[in-house]
């Protein structure tokens, strides 16, 4: 009733129903992007992008800038380009060998290239080296990962997850997510309440960057 009254508000100032819909939108976004986080930011895809360029410049005046790479195979990754990220990566091997974080960010590369066992050794090689990089995420990858070919395994690195993950309201839901992927309602179901559970437990400091992802739980858990 809200969005409502104050559609019908911003229609009578502006005179315009599609401009007063096109504002509306624009302070729902603004207030999601202030409190909550459900949105997606429309700034994030162009930040990336300039920030891709600018690496790129980086690497063609200095062709030994590892660290340069390395952020630009993470960049490329998070644009899909899997291919590209997994060729930077192979070039700085030598100097990231006892690095979690590269071998977790070259298994999953090469996962997402379907080189699925020799992604997995990577990621274990990385976890092996620090079994909290990323916050215990490249369980849940290759809990995907194995979802169709090898349930059993899944399952079992789903529970690797969870024995490194328990304050997190975003990493239940995206625990929720894995089992509702591999057909486990019940316990998808049972990870978005903790979600829900933990984020009220949060204390306020934290509350802020978590609640987007207790809001995705508690929707994920009435379907």
């Amino acid at each position: 009733m809200g969005k409502i009254f104050i559609f019908v508000l911003l229609w009578n100032l502006v005179g315009n129903p599609f401009l007063a819909l096109i504002i509306l939108l624009a302070i729902l976004y603004v207030l999601d992007r202030r409190y909550v986080g459900i949105f997606p930011s429309v700034t994030r895809p162009f930040r990336r992008a300039r920030q891709i360029s600018r690496l790129r410049t980086q690497i063609s005046l200095n062709p030994n800038d590892v660290t340069s790479k390395f952020e630009l195979a993470r960049l490329l990754a998070e644009r899909k380009k899997y291919r590209e990220a997994q060729e930077l990566l192979l070039q700085i091997e030598d100097r990231y060998e006892h690095s979690a974080e590269y071998w977790t960010d070259l298994g999953y590369a090469n996962i997402r290239l379907d080189r699925l066992e020799e992604g997995e050794q990577q990621m274990l090689r990385g976890l092996e080296i620090n079994p909290r990089v990323q916050y215990g995420r490249p369980y849940l990858r290759l809990a995907e990962a194995f979802r169709h070919s090898d349930r059993d395994k899944a399952l079992r690195y789903l529970r690797e997850f969870q024995d490194i993950q328990s304050s997190s309201s975003e990493a239940y839901y995206l625990l929720g997510n894995t089992y509702r992927a591999l057909g486990q309602s019940a316990e998808a179901k049972q990870a978005f309440s903790e979600s829900v559970t933990v984020y009220r437990s949060l204390p306020k400091y934290k509350k802020r960057q978590e609640r987007g992802w207790a809001l995705r739980s508690f929707l994920a858990g009435l379907r």
